[in-house]
């Protein structure tokens, strides 16, 4: 009798598992549901609309500067410059220094944007399908998977220029100098522009990221039918 009903049971298990396996496959699919079309046109909407309402708010005067989520601090390598600058009275110079790297990531991240719609509108119906079936970032990973080089190589002069422009060559040089000349201190001489770079990076996908999450877990940030109908899917 017991042999029976394990026999039973398991054959119940394999067939409800082949049929929800079916519904699954079938889903995105459904043509009475949404075309891969549609899924693929929403979630290009989804990324767009991140790039729209987050990427933009970079490009302002303080984007990071005063945005604590990507605010770009001092690389650890000078945060002992910062603290002995700060020691012998010349706060005011470390905070210029620090203001001068998050502007110029401002200037860089204005070039971003074409970059993203390029490589939004390459998002195939199974890219959609696995980025709306992944995690809360997914649309973000995939979006960095075909942008990072591309961004890098945009940015990295907009922000040598950037400190051309504002001086911040000539005011880190003063800065590190000075700390240099500190009694028993180990000399520094960091990559500013490469630093600069990734962190900017890092700030553009933190607030596409934000976005996504916000679209995939509250029906009010779907601001299109479509939206709704693609992300009603994952819900």
């Amino acid at each position: 009798m017991i042999k029976r009903t394990i026999v039973l049971f398991f054959i119940l298990s394999l067939t409800a598992c082949a049929e929800l396996q079916q519904v699954v496959n079938q889903l995105p699919q459904d043509s009475s549901v949404l075309s891969n079309t549609d899924i693929a046109t929403g979630l290009r909407q989804a990324l767009d609309l991140g790039i729209d309402k987050q990427v933009s708010k970079l490009t302002q005067k303080d984007g990071f500067f005063k945005n604590e989520l990507v605010k770009i601090l001092l690389p650890e390598e000078l945060q002992k410059v910062d603290k002995a600058l700060r020691k012998i009275g010349l706060s005011s110079l470390a905070d210029d220094g620090l203001k001068i790297l998050n502007r110029a990531a401002e200037d860089a991240v204005k070039e971003a944007t074409p970059i993203f719609v390029n490589a939004v509108k390459g998002i195939t119906f199974n890219d959609a399908k696995n980025i709306l079936l992944g995690e809360d970032n997914a649309a973000t990973l995939y979006l960095n998977s075909r942008t990072e080089t591309d961004l890098y190589n945009k940015f990295k002069p907009v922000i040598q220029q950037s400190f051309s422009k504002v001086g911040a060559d000539k005011i880190w040089t003063n800065l590190i100098t000075k700390y240099n000349a500190i009694p028993l201190t180990n000399n520094v001489n960091p990559n500013l522009t490469d630093y600069v770079t990734g962190e900017a990076l890092k700030g553009v996908y933190t607030m596409i990221a934000l976005e996504e999450k916000e679209i995939r877990n509250k029906v009010s940030s779907r601001t299109t039918d479509l939206l709704r109908k693609v992300f009603a899917l994952q819900d």
